[in-house]
């Protein structure tokens, strides 16, 4: 069985039938997030249709026509990746996704995606690869954009899931506009510098009585970091320690809970030694006991240094709440 690493303690490998305990405990954790959008996830509630989800995906791939793959973290499963569909003769595949809690905010399943494209379009010749994703699914849209598709379209009302129809999106990446073999390294910047971002964003998430350890963000970061909120009518500039202990206490001594924030959006430029992102994201949690939502933008800097790259600064502003009505 073959084994990829994919940074941060994670790997990637085929997910089979012979592992579908594991498996069902993996989809009984993830089960409020990724059951509105995978309707494999609906179907293994038990031992036996577990197995069964495992083994059509089996099936497919002895018939070159899909393939999933399993995404794990210190040895525990926390996502996967796959070809729900693959089509030799026409060149056409579609690769989707999904992730428990555990899994997010860490660019692992951005990465994993990437190992699929690149072996679709190098090493089988395929001319397009689809996304597809229901027009609610903010995550699954957000990797999309970080794999760098185009959105194609709507298909509106395409899809049924519990009496409700659904609009579907469809991306698209075409053979010619994925980075020649000789641009590997371009490649591996971008994946590093999602990798840092990804890091940076899931310090933060405390759902499903997940401890946040924010001082994950000295590894990111340049040792004079600088964090600047410009959420208020002055800017308020943050060295890496007065950021960091007040979040840290407010995420673990119940000011905030379920508490977690992601990528929607990324404009990313890397020149030499330096790159700059440019990010939409979106937050939601309990604050002292009242559910709020929220977004905003960053802006944020990287640096290569000796040990790879790194952030030197990252801004943000939040978007304006809402009038009450």
């Amino acid at each position: 069985m073959f084994t990829l690493p994919l940074g941060d303690h994670a790997v990637l490998r085929p997910l089979e039938p012979w592992q579908a305990r594991e498996f069902l405990a993996h989809i009984d954790r993830s089960r409020g997030s990724v059951d509105p959008w995978i309707p494999w996830a609906t179907f293994s509630t038990d031992l036996v249709s577990a197995t069964a989800t495992l083994q059509r995906y089996a099936d497919r791939q002895a018939q070159d026509a899909g393939r999933i793959y399993g995404i794990w973290l210190d040895g525990t499963l926390v996502g996967g990746v796959m070809f729900t569909r693959f089509d030799g003769a026409s060149g056409v595949c579609e690769v989707g996704c999904w992730a428990e809690p555990a899994g997010e905010g860490r660019g692992l399943v951005t990465r994993a995606c990437r190992e699929l494209i690149d072996w679709a379009f190098r090493q089988r010749g395929m001319s397009r690869v689809e996304w597809w994703a229901a027009a609610g699914n903010t995550r699954s849209i957000a990797v999309a954009r970080r794999l760098g598709m185009s959105r194609d379209g709507v298909l509106r009302s395409h899809s049924s899931y519990r009496g409700r129809r659904y609009d579907v999106e469809v991306w698209s990446l075409l053979a010619d506009e994925w980075p020649p073999t000789g641009d590997a390294s371009g490649a591996g910047d971008r994946a590093e510098l999602d990798r840092l971002m990804g890091v940076f964003v899931g310090a933060f998430t405390n759902t499903d009585g997940r401890r946040p350890d924010l001082d994950v963000i000295r590894e990111v970061f340049i040792p004079q970091g600088r964090i600047i909120a410009n959420t208020g009518d002055e800017p308020v500039i943050h060295d890496l320690d007065a950021f960091i202990a007040p979040r840290q206490r407010m995420l673990t001594d119940g000011t905030l809970t379920e508490f977690s924030e992601w990528e929607v959006a990324e404009r990313t430029e890397v020149v030499g030694s330096v790159a700059h992102r440019f990010s939409e994201y979106r937050k939601s949690g309990f604050r002292h006991g009242e559910w709020f939502e929220g977004s905003g933008h960053k802006t944020t800097q990287f640096v290569r240094t000796p040990a790879g790259w790194r952030i030197a600064s990252l801004a943000w502003d939040d978007d304006p709440a809402p009038a009450s009505t």
